[in-house]
């Protein structure tokens, strides 16, 4: 007798959503539950049915599999059921669930057995000065990781000993269980999904096929690096256990604070503190450069607090670029502090002789005020 639709025993279309469903199966289980149809056999056998169907279409995992494979994803192992759907049937079964949902339950779908022994990824954290940013240069760092067993080449089996089929798998790497309507296969806890399993384990590195120990590596620092980027050295993270294939290295590079430049992108800012009387007078100044040279900085004549002067081509250079940024040297005038008699004195004579030339933006500011008081007078 051929076995119904499940969306036709629920009676709702195939693109039914959550809700859809589980409105249709509560109302038809309350119509032929078995309580209230003692009278009636047939009820109990849709009964069954309306479970049945909920119960595969309820989960998002079983609904997928029937609506690719109809019924026969749910055929138990053994025998042949209906359809002429026999033992080999539940292994393809078995693969078709790995494409399907092997990355979601955690499995490894496809991929070969040296993936599931990858080494893990290694994080290095490396700070660098500006001037390293500035110059590029390429920097010795030691890493401790796991890497290959020398004594038995990674394969963590004892020299001259061999490998045999695992008995739990039977060489498959896999063992499957029936839970349900499902024939779930894992990873064979007995070999880890090789297959096989040594005669005799590496004495140094227990069977593992790796060890620990600090690596030395050369890192090369490109020209221009920002603080926070993110370095990629593959293959020289973790080796796999096992042969498997190493994991990555990932190196953090942060750039320690300077002294005297603070960096935005490609250009460089510095405050440097000038005499009130070079503000006032003009002037000149050096300045270092990350290139190991010296700039001069003119100061003009009544320069005020916060100015900047900029310096073309001085700043960093741009990573994987032949362009570079410019240096802001931005001015903070100091007021002389700790006067002597004589120089307050000639500070004094300088404030009686000035006018409100010498100091347009004060003298204007002041005036705004003084009206302001003299309207709120009135």
């Amino acid at each position: 007798m051929a076995t119904l639709d499940y969306y036709e025993i629920l009676q709702v279309s195939r693109n039914a959503d959550d809700a859809t469903l589980k409105s249709a199966y509560r109302k038809l289980a309350m119509q032929y539950h078995p309580d209230r149809n003692q009278d009636d056999p047939e009820a109990e056998r849709k009964f069954k049915e309306i479970n049945a169907a909920y119960d595969a279409l309820k989960d998002p995992q079983k609904r997928a599999a029937y609506d690719r494979f109809g019924h026969a994803a749910f055929q138990q192992n053994g025998g042949r059921g209906p359809g002429g759907f026999g033992p080999d049937f539940s292994s393809s079964m078995s693969d078709m669930f790995e494409d399907l949902f092997g990355d979601f339950m955690g499995g490894s779908g496809r991929r070969g057995k040296s993936a599931q022994f990858r080494g893990a990824d290694l994080r290095y954290n490396l700070e660098i000065t500006l001037e390293d940013a500035y110059q590029g240069r390429t920097v010795e760092i030691d890493v401790p990781s796991m890497v290959p067993c020398d004594t038995c080449e990674g394969s963590g089996a004892k020299p001259g000993t061999g490998m045999s089929r695992c008995e739990t798998c039977n060489g498959h790497g896999k063992v499957r269980t029936a839970q349900g309507f499902f024939s779930i296969e894992r990873t064979c806890p007995s070999c880890h999904g090789r297959g096989e399993t040594m005669d005799q384990p590496c004495t140094d590195c227990s069977g593992q096929g790796r060890r620990q120990e600090s690596r030395n590596l050369s890192v090369d620092i490109p020209k221009g690096i920002e603080d926070g980027t993110r370095i990629r050295l593959s293959n020289e993270g973790e080796a796999g256990l096992r042969g498997g294939p190493a994991g990555d290295l990932y190196i953090f590079v942060s750039v320690a604070p300077h002294d005297l430049f603070q960096r935005d992108g490609a250009d460089l800012y510095a405050r440097v503190p000038i005499a009130m009387t070079t503000a006032a007078l003009g002037g000149e100044f050096e300045v270092p450069t990350l290139d190991g040279a010296r700039a001069r900085v003119k100061v003009p004549s009544g320069t005020q607090p916060g100015q900047r002067v900029r310096l073309k081509g001085k700043g960093m250079p741009v990573l994987r670029s032949s362009q570079i940024g410019d240096l802001y040297v931005q001015m903070d005038v100091e007021t002389p502090r700790n006067l002597t008699r004589q120089q307050r004195e000639l500070l004094e004579q300088l404030a009686q002789i000035s006018t409100n030339d010498n100091s347009p933006s004060s003298s204007g500011f002041f005036a705004k005020i003084k009206g302001l008081f003299e309207s709120m007078s009135h």
